[in-house]
């Protein structure tokens, strides 16, 4: 009976839409509600009415996975995309300059946090030297970093 209910339970919860069901796969997935990363992205991407805030949790489990400042990805997302307003190919980083086709947004997070970290483009480089190969142009790099900062400062909590 308690397998039952238990079944029950976690089909309503994937039956749900995606803003209700959003704790519990943040908790699915690893990070704590209380990760005050996960309560800066969202707060971040809620001011600025930006649709990505709904993949706060996944921006950090694929930093954390990859071991990339949990700063960076979203800080692309909001440069490239506004944060998920404007983009193609549930793209929203603007890889290889918004060809590259991710067969999901929570699919493209996990890719390009894979590259950053493993391609021999990016593996073992700084953040500055990363963002030097993934966009050339010398604004780009004071854009991004902007934006973390942005990220590091904003409340948590909200």
């Amino acid at each position: 009976m308690k397998r039952w209910i238990t079944r029950g339970l976690v089909l309503l919860a994937v039956s749900l839409p995606p803003a209700i069901n959003a704790p519990a796969q943040e908790l699915r997935s690893g990070v704590d509600a209380d990760d005050s990363r996960l309560q800066r992205i969202r707060s971040f991407f809620r001011k600025r009415k930006c649709p990505a805030q709904k993949y706060a949790a996944e921006f950090v489990v694929a930093a954390d996975r990859h071991r990339l400042d949990w700063r960076l990805l979203p800080s692309l997302a909001l440069i490239e995309s506004s944060g998920g307003k404007v983009f193609s190919n549930n793209n929203i980083f603007g890889w290889d300059s918004c060809r590259h086709r991710f067969p999901s947004v929570q699919a493209g997070i996990d890719i390009v946090a894979e590259r950053l970290a493993n391609s021999p483009l990016y593996r073992g480089k700084s953040v500055d030297d990363k963002l030097k190969v993934y966009n050339a142009r010398p604004h780009y790099r004071v854009a991004v970093k902007r934006v973390m900062q942005q990220l590091e400062l904003e409340p948590a909590g909200l």
